[in-house]
């Protein structure tokens, strides 16, 4: 049955997220159970005089890859797709699985190596959206799977993921400007900062943010949105972390992380569930093991854990932190294969200073934005 609400989220993708124009080349992606979404973005975008090209994924794809594949080609398999990534003006992506943890009964190292070879492609797009060159956005159509995860019943699920995106339905643009205009302050407080400290239960972290802009994250990459993020200096983390909630990484499930840094460097790491699976990750080159992102969650309206990274990075009262490779635009000198999210709730006594100053405490900024 379809539903308008889908439409909705296409429109504010395409003409707002990306400002589509006459004779853009737009690369659309996706998942193939997100196939309602991205018909309805196939559809926007050659109304807004667009050029699309649709390629939409089977999970048979991944698994021919992750059971056949010779990993020696996979750079040259991925070849394509970055070519794609250098030429065309937008990329969206729509995640839309219809299993969520297929992956996870293949060989690790196999699909270790596909992900660090399909991560050149997200390297290429922030290469080219530091330079002004390309726009790309991401989304997700709410499947059972999702739903399963999330620990709800199908249309509970589909009535979160839209009122995430669409807290308005009748004038999303109109919300997201506001949003953005209030975190335009926030990103605006922070100009000129220096250090960051975190402290929750089980976590006292410090880092350096000097010389790094914050990014303000109002549905113009993500939808839905809502933080503000900026990429720590590389070998300035000095502390502990505890990850209040599980994080989810290539279909692995990973429950209380906790992780350790001496100048940057994730010097110790423990799980108590797929610890290994946490480790082999964090080895994965040497860039890995330093933060790629430091960020706080703004939206209101994701007030749950529902196991997917889109919308748990965007909990209001939450942190989030990356290791991995990180974003040009908030001039990152860290480059790794992976870039791994990683949530902390905040709402129970957590608070972050920045330069001594009280910035944020149980959940909510201590100044008036």
């Amino acid at each position: 049955m379809h539903d308008p609400r889908t439409e909705k989220v296409a429109d504010l993708m395409v003409n707002f997220s990306l400002g589509v124009k006459p004779k853009d080349r737009v690369m659309i992606q996706g998942d193939i159970g997100g196939e309602p979404l991205m018909s309805e973005i196939c559809k926007k975008v050659i109304q807004a005089g667009g050029y699309p090209m649709w390629v939409p994924y089977y999970s048979e794809y991944f698994e021919n890859i992750f059971r056949y594949g010779n990993p020696n080609d996979f750079d040259a398999m991925m070849q394509p797709y970055v070519d794609m990534a250098a030429s065309f003006d937008h990329r969206v992506y729509v995640y839309g699985e219809n299993n969520t943890k297929y992956a996870t009964q293949f060989d690790p190292d196999i699909t270790s190596k596909y992900y660090a070879a399909q991560a050149k492609v997200s390297n290429k797009m922030l290469e080219r959206e530091a330079k002004g060159e390309m726009k790309w956005v991401l989304s997700l159509f709410p499947t059972a799977a999702y739903a399963q995860d999330a620990n709800m019943t199908l249309r509970d699920y589909e009535d979160f993921v839209y009122s995430a995106i669409l807290p308005d339905p009748d004038d999303p643009v109109g919300y997201w400007n506001k949003i953005k205009a209030r975190q335009d302050k926030v990103v605006d407080w922070l100009k000129g900062k220096k250090q960051v400290h975190v402290t929750a239960p089980g976590t006292d972290l410090t880092l350096s943010v000097e010389g790094r802009p914050f990014i303000n994250c109002a549905c113009e990459v993500n939808v839905p949105d809502g933080e503000v993020f900026t990429s720590p200096v590389e070998n300035s983390a000095n502390g502990h972390v505890h990850f209040t909630y599980p994080t989810l990484y290539q279909g692995y499930e990973v429950t209380n992380v906790r992780l350790e840094f001496k100048d940057g460097k994730v010097v110790k790491a423990t799980a108590d569930k797929n610890q290994d699976f946490l480790l082999s990750k964090l080895d994965t080159d040497p860039g890995a093991r330093y933060l790629g992102e430091f960020a706080i969650g703004t939206n209101e309206g994701i007030d749950r854990f529902t196991g997917n990274i889109l919308f748990d990075e965007k909990i209001g009262g939450s942190f989030h932190m990356a290791v991995g490779h990180g974003y040009p635009e908030a001039k990152t000198q860290n480059e790794s294969a992976i870039h791994w999210d990683m949530i902390c709730d905040l709402r129970d006594g957590g608070e972050i200073t920045v330069d001594g100053e009280l910035f944020y405490k149980n959940g909510d900024f201590a100044i008036e934005f």
